[in-house]
């Protein structure tokens, strides 16, 4: 991809951005109509290539091979309606914690996270307006160090007071399907969008050569299901905190929330400090 192909891409963003922090309550209804070939160029360079193959057995290198071709079929696919997200393949890895467990991971196709990657270009621009100081968690530019110092600064500045460490487990397993479509479309309504997160969320999963569908849960090692959590967590935890703990306080109080995001583990915790 040329220069003047990323500055378009990184322009187009740009505008996204703008507006949506312009108008907070707008709902974006055409989106799509970004995506284009440069974009899904960008959205291949973005996206990691070492990764092991998906259900179909495509490499990134073999996928590479007719990548112009691949990527306008895609394109094509993905607008019309025609593309069917395939199933996220199950693997077992060491849990790392010595005591000789297993770890299920998911395995999205090569293709698949690319499209994945391209949504997620279009949706970030938006919610990065929408998300609070105190999301860490899966965000361009935060990590878990900057959630750690910020929490030792508020902590000093109210001279101590009480932590409340809250790990929320199997996270990405549990969200429902229903609810976080219904979120999303408050601020995104584009059918091409909504109609693709759908097929990903229902994909279902693949293990052994059984498939298998459940009601509730965000693709696992799927690009978009970190940016689909931060969603829910945005309206559940973020939002609630502010609106309807804050104002019931006596002393102060804050909320910090941040993700363990070394692959493949993917926790999400809050700490909740009150003076």
């Amino acid at each position: 991809m040329n220069a003047s192909e990323f500055s378009s891409v990184s322009t187009k963003q740009q505008r996204i951005a703008q507006l949506s922090k312009q108008s907070p309550e707008m709902v974006f209804t055409s989106l799509a109509y970004h995506m284009d070939i440069e974009w899904l160029k960008e959205a291949y360079r973005r996206t990691k290539k070492n990764g092991a193959s998906g259900v179909d057995g495509v490499t990134a290198e073999e996928y590479e091979a007719n990548l112009e071709e691949n990527l306008k079929v895609l394109l094509g696919r993905a607008k019309s309606g025609q593309y069917q997200a395939p199933p996220v393949k199950r693997a077992y890895i060491p849990k790392g914690d010595g005591k000789g467990e297993l770890r299920p991971i998911g395995i999205p196709t090569f293709e698949d996270k690319v499209l994945q990657r391209a949504v997620c270009m279009l949706l970030e621009p938006i919610y990065e307006q929408d998300f609070k100081d105190s999301s860490f968690g899966f965000r361009p530019g935060r990590s878990p160090h900057q959630a750690l110092s910020v929490i030792r600064e508020e902590t000093m500045e109210m001279n101590g007071g009480w932590i409340v460490d809250v790990d929320i487990r199997k996270y990405f397993d549990t969200i429902e399907h229903g609810q976080i479509q219904a979120m999303l479309r408050q601020r995104v309504n584009d059918g091409v969008i909504t109609r693709l997160i759908g097929k990903w969320l229902n994909a279902g999963v693949q293990e052994k050569g059984q498939l298998s569908y459940s009601e509730a849960g965000s693709p696992q090692g799927g690009v978009i299901s970190p940016l689909l959590s931060n969603i829910y967590l945005h309206h559940v935890m973020d939002v609630w905190f502010e609106t309807v703990v804050k104002p019931r306080m006596m002393g102060k109080v804050f909320l910090v929330r941040f993700a363990d995001d070394r692959a493949p583990r993917r926790r999400v915790r809050a700490t909740e400090t009150v003076a």
